[in-house]
C-alpha cells in the first residue's frame, strides 16, 4: 500500500472483508448431505413465487479473501467492544441498530467507531513507515 492509511480506508476495507467473508461458501461437515436430489424450477414455477429466491453472490476472488485475512488481523488490536462495534458497521447495519446493540446513544456509538478507525489507520502507517525506512538502511 503506497501512500497513508485514513479511517475512511479503513472502513471500506472492513466492509470489503464482510463482503468477502458473507460470499464464501458455507462449511458443512464431511459426510452429511441431502438425501434427495436439488430440485430445478423451470420459469413457469418461479414465476408464480410472490418473491424471487434469494440468490448467494459468487465466491470471491482470490485477491479479496488475502484482503479479507488481512483485515481481520487488524480486529487484534482493538477492544472486543470496538471489534463488535466495527464488524456490525462492516456489516451495513443501521447506526440504530448498532446503538441498541451497544447500549450507548449514537453519536457515542459513532465516536468510538471513528476512533478505533483512527487507532488501526495509525497502527498501520506506522508499519508502513517502519518497512519504508528498513528498506533504505
Amino acid at each position: 500500500m503506497d501512500g497513508k492509511w485514513t479511517p475512511k480506508m479503513v472502513a471500506d476495507q472492513l466492509e470489503e472483508a464482510a463482503s468477502t467473508l458473507y460470499r464464501l461458501p458455507e462449511v458443512r461437515p464431511a459426510g452429511y448431505g441431502l438425501g434427495w436430489p436439488q430440485v430445478i424450477h423451470d420459469a413457469m414455477e418461479v414465476s408464480d413465487w410472490e418473491e424471487p429466491p434469494l440468490v448467494r453472490p459468487g465466491p470471491p476472488t482470490a485477491d479479496a479473501i488475502a484482503r479479507m485475512d488481512e483485515s481481520l488481523e487488524w480486529l487484534r488490536w482493538l477492544e472486543r467492544d470496538d471489534v463488535r462495534l466495527l464488524w456490525l458497521r462492516a456489516e451495513r447495519r443501521p447506526w440504530k441498530e448498532i446503538s441498541r446493540a451497544m447500549g450507548s446513544c449514537r453519536t457515542t456509538v459513532w465516536t468510538r467507531w471513528k476512533e478505533a478507525l483512527l487507532q488501526i489507520a495509525v497502527r498501520l502507517n506506522i508499519a508502513s513507515e517502519k518497512k519504508m525506512f528498513e528498506r533504505r538502511v
